[in-house]
């Protein structure tokens, strides 16, 4: 049997909170490929962009440590699976999945600090 080790992420490392309205979070996550999917924990919808795979980031993500370069978020008290957004750009009506991290600890550690933090 193949030896399974667990190891959570220990820290996170975020480089830049921008708060905005929820339409533009879902305008800054349209794409040529299609729409990409947003978060929700604990009444904050948010979208997180990651950092590119250097030596350095991944020698940190080895040793626990995740890095977001930025972080968009509004509040939105209520969750719902689905958010749409009509588009004068593109004439169209667009859709985007919700996805309730609220039983991820990372993101529920990450919304309560926000939250603490961000006025």
């Amino acid at each position: 049997m193949v030896k399974i080790t667990y190891v959570p992420n220990q820290e996170l490392i975020v480089h830049d909170v921008i708060k905005l309205d929820k339409d533009e979070i879902l305008r800054m996550n349209i794409t040529p490929n299609g729409n990409m999917p947003v978060y929700w924990c604990d009444g904050i919808l948010y979208a997180a962009s990651g950092l590119p795979p250097t030596p350095e980031v991944i020698s940190d993500q080895l040793k626990g440590k995740i890095h977001w370069s930025e972080v968009r978020f509004a509040d939105m008290k209520k969750y719902t699976p689905l958010l749409s957004l009509n588009e004068e750009e593109y004439k169209a009506t667009m859709n985007f999945k919700v996805i309730d991290t609220s039983i991820f600890g990372l993101h529920t550690d990450f919304v309560k600090w926000l939250k603490s933090h961000i006025k």
